[in-house]
């Protein structure tokens, strides 16, 4: 038998091989196994964010979203009326119509005989009770005449008057809020009373320069409000109101005017005109009664006036219906 030999090289061979294939299989088993692992791993924490306990275990906060709700803005009618004299009477009649349509003005203001019939309405009486009381007024129970170079009327009467109808009640306690506009006669300018004795306020206002004799007190002389405010409109909005109805009364100048008080008339309605546009320009609406046939001083002519100023204002009530409701409807 021959003795065996080893082949050393061949062995060599062989066992970098056989270790080659051993270093493999460990490489491959502990990828596996990290593999595995990581899987387990990531098994489990999809596990655990899956679990109700752990989102019953969460706070849920719900912040309310806060809608801005918008304050309905409520309707202030004011009712603005000029001066006119005797024309004023057409006042009752506008008032008539708004009142038997539901209008009803929380704040009033006037000028002259508009500060009259107003003083009387912010009181609280009725239209059938300005109708009535309407008929009492005349030149001669109201005048007290004398001889005086700033006037041939004191005034006194008048004031006297309006006390009397208003029972003394002062202009802040009126049932409605009331302003009655005059003219400082030394500076021009515009004066509205809103505090004190109504009648002397009314007087004040209705003081025709060089007819009425002015009206003194706290050191000023006051004349009638259509000098500088012909129809009051811009103290309506002064006292509050959003929606003014202007009634104006102011005879327009025309051609062929003669005689003393024609002429006057025709005096105070051109210096006017100017004053009148900046005041209506501020009303949502205004009525003009058609009284061009009447006198300032015609108060034989009081239900015509009446009339007129009904009739007026009831060809104007779609529109003023209308216009309120635009403003309800925009200010809701």
């Amino acid at each position: 038998m021959k003795p065996f030999k080893i082949n050393f090289n061949f062995a060599k061979k062989f066992f970098v091989v056989g270790l080659a294939c051993i270093l493999i299989s460990g490489s491959a088993f502990a990828e596996t196994s990290e593999q595995a692992e990581s899987e387990d791993g990531l098994l489990n924490l999809i596990a655990q964010s899956e679990s109700p306990t752990l989102i019953e275990s969460l706070p849920i906060v719900i912040k309310p979203v806060l809608i801005p709700v918008k304050k309905a803005t409520p309707l202030v009618i004011g009712l603005a009326l000029g001066g006119g004299a005797a024309k004023g009477f057409a006042h009752v009649g506008v008032i008539r119509a708004l009142e038997e349509n539901g209008i009803k003005a929380q704040i009033v203001t006037g000028t002259s005989a508009g500060s009259l019939v107003g003083s009387l309405y912010a009181y609280g009486y009725t239209p059938d009770q300005l109708q009535q009381i309407s008929y009492q007024l005349d030149e001669l129970n109201l005048a007290d005449f004398t001889f005086s170079s700033n006037g041939v009327i004191k005034g006194n009467r008048l004031q006297q008057f309006v006390d009397g109808q208003v029972k003394n009640t002062p202009l802040q306690k009126l049932s409605r809020k009331f302003t009655a506009v005059a003219t400082d006669l030394d500076s021009g300018q515009s004066i509205g009373f809103n505090t004190g004795d109504t009648g002397i306020a009314v007087r004040a206002s209705c003081s025709i320069p060089n007819v009425f004799m002015p009206v003194a007190m706290n050191g000023h002389r006051y004349v009638d409000g259509g000098l500088s405010a012909p129809v009051p409109v811009s103290y309506a909005r002064k006292a509050g109101a959003n929606f003014v109805i202007a009634v104006d009364i102011t005879a327009k100048p025309k051609q062929g005017s003669n005689g003393f008080l024609a002429n006057f008339d025709q005096t105070i309605n051109i210096l006017s005109i100017k004053l009148l546009h900046e005041q209506l320009k501020q009303a949502d609406i205004v009525i003009s009664p058609d009284i061009s046939q009447l006198s300032s001083f015609g108060f034989d002519k009081k239900q015509q006036a009446i009339d007129l100023g009904y009739k007026a204002a009831m060809a104007q009530m779609p529109l003023i219906k209308q216009k309120i409701s635009a403003w309800q409807k925009a200010n809701s």
